[in-house]
């Protein structure tokens, strides 16, 4: 099934909604809403969000709710077989309130995660970017595949203007046959062309509406703001705000922080740790606040806490600490190549992309002109067919020509439009 038949059957199904014109702007809108790269990026950056948040808690006390019962079988004396459980019964139903005592002082993992969430915050950012680029080339194809349509209907339009002309001259006994035949060659070549473009047209609003649009709609426009040119600002601004704005760099340098934190983390391990639990509850033969023993033993109260404190301090472990330590500092050495890396990258791609639309901008003036003078050149051959002073292939030349220059000033402004586009978008501002 072809994407026309495609576009065609969907347009007639429930889904299709009213007929929209669409805006750059609102185009950009509906991109963030339904766009699936953002959506991932998302919820990326909300994970790393969560890591943060695990963090954070983890250098909070937390409380335990610990539930036990221990049978030991009995040997006829009050501990039973096994000694160490203190009873043929023992009884366990305790709040614990834990705390790890150091990371209240060495923040670095909380550091870390938060340096991971805006790593993950940028990255979404550089997709939004790239989805926005898509969004440009996608919405200005539909732009230029709605003109070359309208250059297809005029050429043909054209065509069929010279083959009246070629049949009335040829009925006068002024030009020869082989005139109209070649006048009618072109009506059915220009007819094959306005197909195509209008095919083009279809193929390109399905490929945008996969960005913009839940389902695809049966049919929407989008504006013609093409020719609405915006002058570039100096090179020197623009690398400027590239560096303080680029998504890239601010990707590139929180991963520079998250792996330098890294390193302090992976350093933790050659320090001791020190914890503290709090019990509160009953450890006893009997699940009671108070245990009666038969006389003449006393009543006793079963009901208490007790708390405990840890000191871990870390011997020897196969040198696994000091791998990871080296482990973390090549991943902070890496992290700071990439950094260089993209900023040596930003400034090139910048470069060549501002470059790219100044020559473009240069060029749509001159193409510009080069359509208008195509077009006289058409009127003015056609005349000099009609006073015999020119031949059908003259005519049938200029024509093409015509076309073409109307194609090539079309073709202009979108160059300009996705070269402007591309810097926006490494500067941050798109």
């Amino acid at each position: 099934m072809t994407v026309a038949v495609l576009f065609l059957l969907v347009a007639g199904s429930p889904l299709a909604g009213e007929n929209l014109t669409i805006s750059l702007a609102e185009a950009f809108s509906r991109a963030q809403q339904y766009g699936a790269q953002i959506e991932s990026a998302n919820i990326v950056a909300e994970l790393a969000r969560e890591d943060y948040v695990q963090a954070k808690a983890a250098t909070l006390p937390s409380v335990n709710g610990l539930n036990e019962f221990l049978y030991t079988q009995g040997n006829g004396t009050p501990t039973g077989v096994f000694v160490a459980n203190n009873g043929v019964h023992v009884y366990s139903e305790q709040l614990q309130a834990h705390e790890e005592l150091l990371p209240l002082v060495r923040r670095g993992e909380v550091r870390m995660a938060a340096a991971a969430a805006a790593v993950a915050r940028a990255r979404a950012d550089v997709a939004a970017r790239g989805l926005k680029l898509t969004v440009v080339q996608d919405y200005y194809a539909i732009v230029v595949a709605q003109r070359r349509v309208a250059n297809g209907e005029r050429s043909l339009a054209e065509a069929r203007q010279f083959f009246d002309i070629t049949q009335r001259q040829e009925t006068g006994g002024e030009v020869a046959h082989a005139d109209v035949v070649k006048a009618e060659l072109q009506v059915r070549q220009h007819e094959r062309e306005l197909g195509d473009v209008r095919l083009a047209v279809q193929k390109a609003k399905i490929a945008l509406a996969v960005l913009i649009f839940p389902a695809l709609p049966a049919d929407y426009s989008v504006a013609d703001d093409l020719s609405r040119l915006q002058a570039l600002p100096p090179l020197e601004e623009t690398l400027s705000q590239a560096r303080a704005g680029s998504p890239d760099m601010r990707a590139a340098q929180a991963g520079v922080n998250e792996a330098r934190l890294g390193v302090s983390v992976a350093r933790y391990g050659y320090l001791p740790s020190l914890g503290l639990d709090v019990f509160y509850g009953i450890n006893a033969n009997q699940f009671a606040a108070y245990t009666n023993f038969p006389p003449p033993e006393s009543r006793l109260r079963n009901l208490g806490y007790s708390a405990q404190a840890t000191l871990n301090i870390p011997l020897w472990n196969w040198g696994a600490t000091h791998s990871k330590v080296k482990q973390a500092s090549l991943r902070r050495r890496q992290a700071e190549l990439d950094l260089t890396m993209t900023h040596k990258q930003l400034e090139a791609d910048l470069a060549s992309s501002y470059q790219e639309a100044q020559t473009a901008f240069a060029q749509v003036d001159s193409l510009r002109s080069s359509s208008d003078l195509a077009a006289e050149s058409l009127r003015l051959t056609l005349l000099r067919y009609q006073a015999g002073e020119a031949t059908a292939l003259e005519v049938v030349d200029a024509q093409s020509t015509a076309s073409q220059a109307r194609i090539a000033y079309d073709d202009g402004l979108l160059r300009y439009r996705i070269s402007l586009a591309a810097v926006q978008g490494l500067m941050g501002t798109l």
